[in-house]
């Protein structure tokens, strides 16, 4: 067993940056994550950051290292009288990408990625450009979910990566680039892959550009997340639950990590409230209350309430559109999502 420590890690840190600088350390089994205070930008930043990881990663015991650097004249949000409405590690947005809103969870099993392309299909209804960024590194749905599981790798053009196109909508996964093999890397190597799909992706020109860009997350509240927010201004989250206590509980800690990094919460949908059996009568197979009681912990609407809808599934799975939910062509319409 190892016997890594805290203070080992200091000890390791301070011989690459003051130990003032070093303001937060989270050491969970193998996987460790510290923020650290610097005036280094640019080149600096990223060898300083490279040079701190291979050092951590040099640990008995460590086997992932998420590491932030901050600047010194950050100021914390907590102190800071006006919140701010949009994550500011990386101020600038993708080019030609009005809005950009991540789907969130905090944990899997819950539909969320059924939730994404549902919306995007709602939002393009709705008279909207949209494109699909499958940020789950480790178990990406959207290829599948958007009839792309085939697509192979996508097209390299002026330095760019072309994303793939289905039902007129921009998609990059992943998946893309491993099929159904595993993914097999460290936290560091997620970060990279997660900013190339962001940031070397063509989602939009001057003449076609996006009106939202709908980014579906893994579970978790991990290296993922806080890549997403170090690399783009979230414009805003939306959490998805089901009527679950035990899923209530994990949505709420991913709200509350989206609160702590400054990004919105516009609110919560619901899914698998209820099912209609063959006579009309709804029943909640997986209790009730759960959407409205997270939704009113965050002061933040429930948008929706989704049916658990076997032909929806059964349409995902072969990559077709499936007969669209009420609730969600109604938010999309109403423009309450964007």
């Amino acid at each position: 067993m190892s016997s890594l420590s805290e203070q080992t890690i200091r000890e390791t840190l301070v011989a690459l940056v003051p130990e003032q600088a070093i303001t937060a350390i989270s050491l969970r089994g193998d996987k460790l994550g510290c923020v650290i205070s610097t005036d280094a930008q640019g080149p600096q930043a990223q060898q300083l950051q490279r040079r701190c990881e291979q050092a951590l990663l040099a640990l008995e015991g460590v086997e992932e290292v998420t590491l932030v650097l901050t600047r010194h004249d950050e100021t914390p949000a907590a102190t800071t009288a006006t919140p701010r409405t949009k994550a500011q590690w990386r101020s600038e947005s993708l080019p030609h990408v009005k809005r950009i809103i991540a789907i969130a969870s905090g944990k899997g099993g819950v539909g969320k990625s059924t939730t994404t392309v549902l919306l995007a299909h709602a939002l393009q209804q709705a008279g909207k450009r949209v494109g699909i960024l499958d940020a789950d590194i480790f178990g990406p749905s959207i290829p599948r979910m958007m009839g792309l599981q085939q697509a192979g790798q996508p097209a390299f053009e002026a330095g760019q990566i072309i994303p793939h196109q289905a039902y007129g909508m921009n998609v990059m996964s992943m998946g893309f680039l491993t099929g159904d093999n595993a993914a097999v890397m460290r936290g560091a190597m997620v970060s990279k892959v997660l900013a190339q799909m962001l940031r070397q992706v063509r989602w939009a020109t001057a003449e076609a550009p996006l009106d939202v860009l709908l980014i579906d997350m893994p579970p978790g509240t991990g290296d993922i997340h806080i890549s997403m927010v170090q690399q783009v201004p979230l414009d805003g989250a939306l959490i998805v639950t089901t009527p679950q206590e035990v899923s209530r509980i994990d949505a709420d800690k991913c709200a509350q990590m989206f609160t702590k990094v400054s990004v919105p919460i516009i609110g919560v949908i619901e899914n698998m409230s209820y099912f209609t059996d063959p006579t009309g009568m709804q029943h909640s197979l997986f209790g009730q209350g759960a959407g409205q009681a997270l939704a009113d912990a965050h002061a933040v609407p429930l948008l929706a309430q989704l049916a658990l809808e076997p032909t929806i599934g059964a349409a995902l799975d072969q990559g077709q559109k499936p007969v669209l939910p009420d609730a969600l062509c109604q938010l999309a319409a109403k423009g309450m999502i964007i």
